[in-house]
């Protein structure tokens, strides 16, 4: 049995659908067709009885009123043979009284043409017509059960019977009968009920089969369509689970192809960015870890040839054997904590105290002052105190991690600016002093970043070819230390080339809704 996926749901639901509607909309166009068809056929024979309607209102310009039409049935009767209405009306028009021209049997001396001679291949019929038969002599033809003039009837303005047929005025066909611009009454004309006739039969099987066949067609377009659409809306979904199962299996590479602007589209979108982000991710672990392995080797391998040497006797364990033992261990170590810190989730191990970061940070440059004096290095800081005169921005966090951010800027500056260079800090309050964010600015000298590798200068374990060497660098964990703890305050850190010739990097943290002056 085929497995149900989602499309074949879909179509299955929209076939159901779709065969439901159009068996009703067969069904009910088919009683409706059978429920007016009659009302349809009255309304086409009520007016080509117009002839009626015109004696009906000789009657009534004669009469004034229908009194004496009411009730009247051997008057309705003669009024229905047409010809007869004369003499309803008191009318005395021979023209309206004689017979027909083929009626009238007319002899050579009576006044007429004389007849034509007579032809040879006439000569078995008779040379006169004889009289047509009296009118009794066939049954009236009104009194037949389908007759239409058992369904007639006449009422006036109010719609009160007049003559004719009782009839329920709500369903029947109405013919106004108009004296002068007002209406005098209406021949009204009940609909036929049921199928009273062959051809009404006839008519009825055509419709339903024109109906049955074109409601056939809809449904095999129908189908058809519904079939087309849901491979086609569909096919990306099918896609994109394959593509998923792809990623969960490790190949991080697969994409989707995106068609369009929908909903869909965007997923697709979303999906790649998905993956993109993975295969970004699982390649900087990887390096991660291969940097991470490097920097633990380094202690380790220096740790195991000092032991070596003293198991083999080539050195005696003194003090300065104990020492260099001691300062790898001492960089082992550190570069574990440097390792924790850089992984450390935003808002982990974080207290939430008040903190005047720049305090923090004039603390950290009296502490690193002597240091940049040795190397001959400026520092330009009449920006902090200027703000820090004019009072005193407070934020919500830790204050010895955001002080080890400042020394990591610093120590950063110190590692890797050029001796002679200048050390440039500005700080701006956005807002009053207990506004929204203070923002830092920290712009060295040469040497700079080179531009491609300025997105990857937060990365864990990056240094750049030139710069950031080893020997003049440290393990390459201190700017990513300090994106988690910026991070984790609410804040955000960025780098970009300075106008000294070196590296800006930019700190915005978010203020308290409380100060000190």
């Amino acid at each position: 049995m085929p497995r149900l996926t989602l499309s074949r749901k879909i179509f299955l639901a929209l076939a159901a659908l779709l065969i439901v509607l159009l068996l009703s909309f067969a069904g009910l166009s088919i009683v409706a067709l059978q429920r007016g068809l009659g009302s349809y056929v009255a309304e086409i024979e009520i007016r080509r009885m117009d002839w009626l309607s015109q004696l009906l209102l000789k009657h009534y310009a004669a009469n004034g009123d229908w009194k004496k039409l009411q009730g009247n049935d051997d008057a309705w009767h003669r009024l229905q043979m047409g010809r007869l209405a004369a003499v309803l009306d008191g009318a005395s028009n021979a023209d309206e009284r004689k017979l027909p021209p083929w009626y009238e049997n007319r002899g050579p001396g009576e006044g007429g043409a004389p007849p034509p001679p007579p032809s040879p291949q006439l000569d078995l019929l008779p040379r006169r017509l004889p009289p047509p038969p009296p009118l009794w002599f066939f049954p009236d033809p009104r009194e037949a059960a389908d007759s239409i003039y058992q369904r007639l009837g006449v009422v006036d303005a109010h719609g009160a019977h007049v003559v004719g047929a009782k009839i329920d005025q709500e369903n029947a066909a109405r013919l106004p009968i108009r004296h002068g611009r007002s209406v005098v009454g209406y021949l009204v004309l009940a609909p036929m009920q049921g199928l009273e006739s062959e051809a009404d039969r006839a008519f009825l099987a055509r419709q339903s089969g024109v109906i049955g066949l074109t409601g056939l067609c809809g449904l095999a377009f129908a189908l058809m369509l519904s079939w087309l659409l849901a491979r086609r809306w569909f096919r990306p979904i099918d896609e994109l689970t394959q593509a998923a199962q792809d990623v969960a299996r490790g190949r991080l590479s697969t994409r989707v192809a995106v068609h369009g602007s929908d909903e869909l589209a965007l997923l697709g979108k979303t999906f790649n960015d998905m993956a993109q982000r993975l295969d970004t991710v699982e390649a900087s672990r990887r390096a991660w870890l291969a940097d991470a392995a490097h920097e633990l080797r380094t202690p380790l391998a220096a740790m195991r040839a000092e032991i070596e040497a003293l198991q083999d006797g080539v050195r005696s364990f003194d003090e300065r054997t104990a020492l260099r033992l001691h300062r790898q261990v001492i960089r082992l170590g550190q570069l574990v904590d440097d390792l924790r810190s850089s992984m450390r989730e935003p808002q982990s191990d974080l207290l939430t105290t008040s903190v005047f970061p720049l305090s923090l940070l004039k603390e950290a440059l009296d502490h690193t002052r002597d240091r940049f004096a040795a190397r001959g290095i400026t520092v330009d800081r009449s920006a902090i105190d200027r703000v820090s005169a004019r009072a005193q921005p407070m934020i919500e966090g830790n204050a010895q991690r955001l002080h080890q951010v400042f020394m990591n800027l610093l120590e950063n500056t110190l590692a890797y600016t050029e001796a002679g260079g200048h050390l440039r800090i500005s700080a701006t309050v956005d807002g009053a002093w207990t506004g929204n964010c203070l923002t830092l600015h920290f712009d060295d000298s040469a040497p700079g970043v080179p531009e491609a590798e300025m997105p990857r200068l937060f990365d864990r374990l990056f240094r750049g070819e030139s710069s950031r060497s080893r020997e003049l660098g440290g393990s390459g964990l201190g700017l990513s230390i300090c994106r988690a703890t910026i991070e984790a305050h609410g804040g955000s850190i960025d780098a970009q080339a300075s106008e000294l010739g070196g590296l800006r990097l930019t700190i915005t943290l978010p203020l308290s809704r409380t100060a000190s002056p």
